[in-house]
């Protein structure tokens, strides 16, 4: 991202509390209500808060843009969108402890430097490296094979670098790069391909590890507009890759919600997705991040159907435009105002923990405090109530 859009993330684009007024998405993105302030299935199980200048392993945490939980060695990994400006692109490991009395302890073990092809650690803007993009790391989950991981950079557009969809081992040594869904690399064309800074967002492996999702954050140009107060917006893709090919073979519509129509201001104002989650085997939760100035967070998590007949399959469509797609509903499952935050941050990443010990499931957020002291890392864990019309315990 360029200098200008670093300096509207860090101090004006993150995300709107007011979102809980937010209006729906319109007749193409139907919505149900799922949950309440009331009757929620969910509740905050507990929040842990780290200072924007915590220093481990020489480096300065911050800018976690993604969590994911890797059962079988109980480890828990933290990717920095830090584009080597702060130290070298990187991820961690982490240890999060937590029981049916709260959340404990969040506790890093190793801080792991992301590799480029050449090997090296990834060069910063200032000192950049012919042919080598400098990453802004935003998703990252453990392949099924265990010893990879797949993570994705939203790209390097200032010096000609697209989005990019990378396979690092564990000990940050780079693999491959995987293709990009149609549509998704940079374009000639002002009205084609991804915006800047508002590309690969979002990743969900399925529970059987044969499927791969990835989100982007924001519509492709030619899809449409990002969401305005009061209107909903283009869809976003969200692409469904073969894991044992590397290849794109599905894609699904999502529209986010519009931003509130009341905004004060509308500059750096923006919604879009930030996460998803696989939720047995033919759903996904998506993390919707709004920001609206000045410093004004919203997250609300929807569920959505990945069955074929929820929704068209666009991903041969060049265009999306009305009447050539059917985007798919989704649920309103919990709107984090409502979770007993005493304030909600920029949380950019979601994964599952282990149970409890009464059976209940454990959702994990973390947020992006973008290196900004107006900002924290934030840890929330929120426990699954009986009668979640999510599950339908």
């Amino acid at each position: 991202m360029n200098d200008l859009q670093r300096s509207l993330k860090l101090g004006w684009l993150l995300l709107c509390a007011a979102l809980a007024a937010c209006t729906t998405a319109g007749p193409q993105a139907a919505r149900t209500i799922c949950s309440s302030a009331a009757s929620s299935p969910w509740s905050l199980l507990g929040e842990i808060r780290w200072p924007h200048d915590m220093q481990f392993a020489g480096t300065t945490v911050g800018g976690l843009s993604s969590i994911d939980y890797d059962a079988a060695a109980g480890l828990y990994y933290l990717v920095s969108d830090d584009r080597s400006a702060q130290d070298p692109a990187r991820f961690y490991t982490a240890r999060i402890r937590y029981d049916q009395s709260g959340l404990q302890a969040v506790s890093l073990e190793r801080a792991v430097t992301l590799l480029s092809p050449a090997q090296h650690p990834y060069p910063g803007r200032r000192a950049p490296e012919p042919g080598i993009a400098t990453p802004d790391a935003e998703a990252l989950r453990v392949l099924p094979d265990g010893q990879t991981l797949l993570w994705s950079s939203e790209g390097d557009l200032a010096r000609g670098f697209g989005p990019q969809l990378i396979q690092s081992r564990r000990d940050g040594h780079w693999l491959r790069d995987w293709p990009l869904p149609p549509g998704h690399g940079l374009s000639s064309s002002a009205h084609q391909g991804p915006r800047n800074n508002l590309t690969l967002e979002g990743m969900a492996l399925s529970e059987d590890g044969r499927t791969l999702w990835l989100s982007m954050e924001a519509p492709l140009r030619q899809d449409g507009p990002t969401p305005a107060p009061g209107q909903a917006g283009g869809p976003v893709r969200i692409t469904a890759y073969d894991v044992a090919t590397r290849r794109p073979v599905r894609q699904l519509a999502y529209v986010p919600d519009a931003l509130p129509a009341n905004l004060w201001s509308q500059r750096g104002a923006v919604n879009g997705v930030s996460d998803i989650l696989a939720d047995g085997p033919e759903h996904l939760l998506v993390l919707e991040r709004s920001f609206a100035p000045p410093l004004n967070f919203g997250v609300r998590i929807y569920r959505i159907s990945t069955a074929a007949q929820a929704g068209s399959d666009t991903l041969d469509l060049a265009r999306l435009e009305p009447g050539n797609h059917r985007p798919v509903p989704k649920t309103l499952v919990l709107d984090l105002a409502d979770a007993g935050l005493a304030s909600v941050d920029n949380l950019e990443g979601m994964s599952w923990g282990p149970p409890l010990a009464d059976g209940r499931r454990v959702l994990l957020l973390v947020s992006d405090n973008n290196f900004n002291p107006a900002e924290v890392t934030q840890f929330v864990a929120l426990r699954q109530e009986r009668g979640s019309c999510a599950t339908g315990l």
